[in-house]
C-alpha cells in the first residue's frame, strides 16, 4: 500500500485557533460543499465503480448521525454521493492548516476536533448541527484504521447518540481500504451499505463506561454490514475462501 506519514494524534495548537471554524460550521456549509461533490461525484462513480446499499435507511430530515468506518481519506466522498442531503463531517483538526484546504474544510461545513484532548467545543458544534437538523458524520472509531482493518469504536459517538437523541445511521464502506494503490492504476470497486437507524433514549451527564457501550453496539452493526459485504465482494470474485470480516 506504499509508506504512510507517521501519525501525529495530538494537535498542540490552542483550542482558540479553531474558534472561527467552529462558528463557520455552525451557520451552514456553502456553495463549495456543492461544487466539491459535483468535482469529485463523476471520478467516483467511474474510477471506484461505487455502489450504494440501504439508502433507504438514511432520513430525509431531521438531526442524524451517520456512523461509518473510515480506512481511507476518500471515504467522506462515498460516504456522500448517492445521498441528496448535504453531510457535516467531523474532522480531525491537523486537516486545518494548510490556506486551500483549510477554505474548504471551513466553508464546506466540516469542524475540527482535536483529538487527544477533551475537545468541549467539537462537542457544541456537534450538537448546535444536530438541533438544527442537520446531517453530521462522525466515524465510529474516531480516526482513520491505518492497518487495513476494522478499528475499535472511540466513546464520543456514543456521548452524542445518548445526549442529543439523534438516530443514528450504521454506515460499512468496503474497498476504500485499497484506495492507495491508484499509484500503481489499481482502483478498487467500493460499496457502501447504510443500515437501520439506531435510537437511544436521551441521557445527559452519563458516564464514559455507558457511553462506549453505545458506541460499541453502533459499531457492532457497522461491523456485521461491513461482513456481509466482505462476504459479497468475495464471492463476486469467485474466491473459495472468502476473507473473513476484519474486525
Amino acid at each position: 500500500m506504499g509508506e504512510m506519514k507517521p501519525q501525529v494524534y495530538t494537535d498542540p495548537r490552542p483550542a482558540e485557533y479553531f474558534d472561527e471554524f467552529h462558528e463557520a460550521a455552525r451557520s451552514g456549509s456553502t456553495w463549495v460543499y456543492t461544487l466539491a461533490r459535483i468535482v469529485c461525484t463523476v471520478p467516483t462513480l467511474l474510477i471506484y465503480r461505487l455502489k450504494v446499499i440501504g439508502r433507504k435507511n438514511v432520513p430525509r430530515k431531521g438531526g442524524l448521525i451517520l456512523a461509518p468506518n473510515h480506512l481511507s481519506q476518500m471515504d467522506h466522498f462515498f460516504a456522500g454521493v448517492y445521498l441528496p442531503r448535504k453531510i457535516r463531517f467531523m474532522g480531525k483538526s491537523q486537516l486545518f492548516g494548510p490556506p486551500v484546504l483549510t477554505a474548504i474544510l471551513k466553508h464546506g461545513g466540516v469542524f475540527p476536533v482535536r483529538r487527544g484532548h477533551r475537545d468541549e467545543e467539537a462537542m457544541k458544534t456537534a450538537f448546535t448541527l444536530l438541533d438544527q437538523g442537520e446531517m453530521v458524520l462522525i466515524y465510529a472509531e474516531g480516526g482513520r484504521s491505518r492497518s487495513g482493518e476494522l478499528g475499535e469504536p472511540k466513546r464520543g459517538i456514543g456521548r452524542i447518540a445518548l445526549e442529543s437523541g439523534a438516530p443514528v445511521v450504521p454506515v460499512a464502506i468496503h474497498g476504500s481500504a485499497s484506495v492507495r494503490k491508484w499509484k500503481r492504476l489499481r482502483f478498487p470497486r467500493v460499496t457502501i451499505e447504510f443500515g437501520k437507524p439506531l435510537t437511544f433514549a436521551v441521557k445527559k451527564d452519563v458516564g464514559p463506561e455507558r457511553q462506549l457501550e453505545v458506541a460499541t453496539e453502533i459499531f457492532n452493526e457497522v461491523k456485521d454490514l461491513y461482513a456481509g459485504l466482505v462476504t459479497r465482494s468475495a464471492a463476486r470474485s469467485g474466491s473459495r475462501t472468502p476473507d473473513r470480516a476484519r474486525a
